[in-house]
């Protein structure tokens, strides 16, 4: 299952620790609203045009250079961000298929300190 259709099935339970979920990928705008449609998603699907954010944040995936149509494309992982947009918590596996489990991740969130 797509992993943001499986955040969709999560999102209630992240919500309840007071964390706001949100998707984030190069795909166009269509793209990312007819998906968002399709697939009813209760939280944003964000476009990184350009690999701003993914540049920002360190995780650019270097296997593919400027102009290769998978350029801009992020080592996979969740990131909880602050509010002062500091990363306080990183969630990733080596490779582009491997996906943290959403149960590991829900559990280290709860039990960060209020």
């Amino acid at each position: 299952k797509h992993q943001l259709v499986q955040l969709e099935e999560w999102r209630l339970r992240f919500e309840s620790l007071g964390i706001n979920v949100a998707g984030m990928t190069y795909d166009s705008r269509e793209i990312l609203r007819e998906f968002h449609d399709e697939q009813k998603l209760g939280y944003p699907l964000l476009q990184d045009e350009e690999a701003k954010h993914v540049n920002s944040l360190g995780i650019l995936n270097e296997d593919y250079a400027k102009g290769h149509r998978a350029y801009s494309i992020p080592h996979p992982g969740i990131l909880l961000i602050g509010k002062d947009s500091k990363i306080l918590a990183k969630f990733a596996l080596p490779g582009y298929r491997a996906r943290p489990p959403f149960e590991d991740v829900y559990a280290t969130l709860k039990a960060l300190p209020k």
